[in-house]
């Protein structure tokens, strides 16, 4: 019961959302269920490990990948991943506070902040893998962790604030593909490359000098092969790709922009984490909470993802002849519809598959054009201001 109380996206008031729950399962069930109240949930909640909602993401990510072969979308035979990194802000609580750290302004005065990484398929929209951490954890440490749970044909993207030796070196031990965006000043051999305007080059990097190589499994002159890549973009400045990708005769050297531009996912992943699941909502205050409903939102994210996927093909078929757009499901108020509906897949009398079934024409009749090539410029100064973001039409809450 409470997995699925859980799992149900608690944001508002705990009592409002416990009798919500209690009607929705007597309403739908002919097995009905008492009343409970607010501490007998805390009680109960401190019983469940969090890692419970990974294991259930992975059973749902496992299938797909396992039994959907031609649906799963791949990259010329690679799974296309990216890495990022972003921060909560938590309650202001002394035990979060002494896990989490504090970001300080400059004042005296600060909120209590975690970091956390997602590893994230950019094609077929699942969260493989998240991270949550005190703030001081680096994001390439969070990286080197995602990396346990990848395989060979993985090619992942990274920022550029991830390229380091150490973690091309992480990728190389574990015969793991990159793409990374790298800064131009990262190290001599970059800069003389963008000196040169060649397109294309393979190159050796080294580790920095001065660095600690005691508890590493290389020294000082290791070295690795790297193929730099230079993108113009349209005001003519000049970002690099760095790849371990070296054959250009398969990559083609023009390929990598758009290639790298799909890591653009990842960060409509954390848009839907934020400001779609509210999850900076946490529904208590102790680290298991936090630590539970973070778990809880990843895992109903992929569920969400596991229902659209079964239905986006068949929405464009239906309109391929009628409409100039291809459609999408409107993803905002897809959670705004599993809120208590995804109580059904934990505790029902009615068959999963009629549920599902349930959910998919409920999608479908709510979905968006996909309009292309259009770009929205983004206002730094927001942050700044420290005024709420505005609020487009079709982003209103839904839970």
């Amino acid at each position: 019961m409470a997995l699925s109380f859980i799992s149900n996206l608690i944001r508002k008031s705990l009592s409002l959302e416990i009798e919500n729950y209690i009607w929705f399962v007597n309403a739908t069930n002919s097995n009905k269920l008492s009343t409970f109240t607010k501490s007998a949930f805390v009680q109960c909640r401190k019983k469940i490990n969090p890692k419970v909602f990974d294991y259930l993401s992975s059973v749902i990510i496992d299938e797909f990948y396992t039994d959907n072969d031609l649906s799963v979308k791949l990259w010329k035979g690679f799974r296309l991943l990216a890495v990022d990194g972003s921060t909560l802000t938590l309650p202001q609580t002394k035990e979060l506070e002494k896990i989490y750290g504090l970001a300080k302004n400059q004042t005296t005065t600060g909120v209590v902040k975690a970091r956390i990484s997602v590893l994230y398929d950019v094609l077929n929209n699942y969260v493989l893998d998240g991270q949550i951490s005190p703030l001081k954890t680096g994001e390439i440490q969070l990286a080197k962790k995602h990396l346990k749970v990848t395989k060979e044909k993985d090619l992942i993207i990274y920022d550029r604030g991830y390229p380091s030796f150490d973690l091309v070196f992480e990728h190389l031990n574990l015969n793991r593909d990159f793409l990374m965006r790298v800064k131009i000043g990262f190290n001599i051999i970059v800069k003389d490359f963008v000196a040169s305007n060649k397109k294309s080059k393979i190159v050796e990097i080294k580790p920095r000098k001065g660095f600690d190589f005691s508890t590493k499994q290389y020294n000082k002159n290791t070295t690795i092969k790297v193929r730099l890549i230079l993108v113009i973009l349209k005001d003519g400045s000049k970002e690099v790709l760095m790849t371990s990708l070296l054959n250009s005769k398969t990559y083609s050297t023009k390929t990598f922009k758009e290639l790298y531009l799909k890591r653009w996912q990842v960060e409509t992943f954390y848009d839907e984490l934020k400001n779609k699941m509210k999850v900076e909502k946490f529904s208590g205050y102790s680290n298991q909470t936090i630590l539970q409903d973070f778990s809880a939102c990843l895992f109903v994210s992929n569920i969400q993802t596991l229902i659209v996927s079964e239905i986006t093909d068949e929405i464009n078929k239906n309109k391929q002849h009628r409409t100039k757009y291809k459609y999408k499901v409107n993803n905002n108020l897809s959670y705004g519809f599993l809120k208590n509906r995804i109580i059904d897949l934990f505790q029902t009398d009615k068959d999963i598959e009629i549920i599902n079934q349930e959910l998919k024409e409920l999608f479908k009749r709510h979905i968006i054009p996909i309009r292309p090539n259009r770009s929205i410029p983004r206002n730094k100064e927001k942050f700044r201001r420290r005024r709420l973001s505005k609020v487009t039409k079709n982003q209103r809450d839904t839970i």
